[in-house]
């Protein structure tokens, strides 16, 4: 159950994240952010109150807020890092993040075997080849290697907390809840900001209301990716949950390679590979 969980957090995210980048292509990406997690915190509120999930309050809600607050700083630092580029480093170093939850989950006491940390190395040797790390060329700056690092160290700290943030299936809801509200809020604060200070919060020609259906799509794939990795987490142990969930860079590529044609370098289709090598080692062992 865990690595089915995982791999199908790896499938959404993927999607979400290739959904994400062409939208941010016609629109600024906070503006994608907030309306997609506008739209997904509607949907989980209506879930909520229809599964009587507001009983399930307590104080391991915090860890939803927390999460809620860390993702959309860790999104905009990724973001920033990737405009700087070159997208060759940033995308592969972000894959560091898998290092908190895997950090976390040894901490507490987890230990895989030989063959399941085989795999681990193989899978995130394969991930970080699929994102095509450049090498050589074009020059880095300190910066952008900063605030990839935020980024990792926050979609990691996002990974271990909603691990933390239910044990029931309608508290999960409860969580994603607030986690996503915690999600909109923050992101809407940092949007006023921007516009404040001069930043179009949407393109000339107005709000792109033919865009709508993928918002939703992107905002609810990225919220069941959260609930995917949650039960993942809960129902194994989370080095392995977390490995396998961090293969959504392959996802991606993917994604682009079927839809934009976009032809794979051979560092990254050797990543995909390997990345597939990990996946049975952990899973079979």
């Amino acid at each position: 159950m865990t690595a089915l969980f995982a791999l199908a957090t790896s499938l959404l995210w993927g999607l979400a994240d290739f959904g994400g980048g062409l939208l941010t292509r016609r629109m600024p990406g906070l503006t994608v952010v907030v309306v997609s997690q506008t739209i997904a915190a509607t949907v989980l509120g209506a879930i909520v109150v229809a599964t009587g999930g507001w009983g399930e309050a307590g104080p391991r809600l915090w860890f939803a807020l927390a999460a809620g607050l860390i993702g959309p700083v860790a999104l905009l630092s990724f973001y920033q890092a990737l405009a700087m580029g070159p997208m060759g480093v940033v995308s592969p170093l972000a894959t560091l993040s898998v290092a908190v939850p895997v950090g976390v989950g040894l901490a507490l006491g987890e230990r895989p075997g030989l063959l399941q940390a085989a795999g681990i190395a193989v899978a995130v040797a394969g991930v970080v080849l699929a994102g095509g790390p450049q090498l050589r060329g074009a020059p880095v700056q300190r910066r952008a290697i900063l605030l990839t690092l935020v980024a990792a160290l926050g979609f990691g700290t996002v990974f271990a907390l909603i691990a933390e943030a239910s044990t029931t299936v309608t508290g999960l809801f409860l969580a994603l809840f607030v986690q996503r509200l915690t999600n909109v809020v923050a992101g809407g604060a940092a949007l006023y900001v921007a516009v404040r200070r001069g930043t179009a919060a949407l393109p000339q020609d107005g709000f792109p209301w033919r865009s709508l259906p993928a918002l939703a799509f992107v905002g609810l794939a990225d919220v069941a990716a959260n609930g995917t990795y949650a039960v993942a987490a809960q129902h194994g142990p989370v080095t392995v949950a977390a490995v396998l969930a961090s293969l959504y860079p392959v996802v991606t590529a993917l994604a682009a390679r079927g839809f934009l044609s976009e032809r794979l370098r051979a560092v990254q289709a050797a990543g995909a590979g390997l990345a597939l090598v990990g996946t049975v080692l952990l899973a079979t062992g």
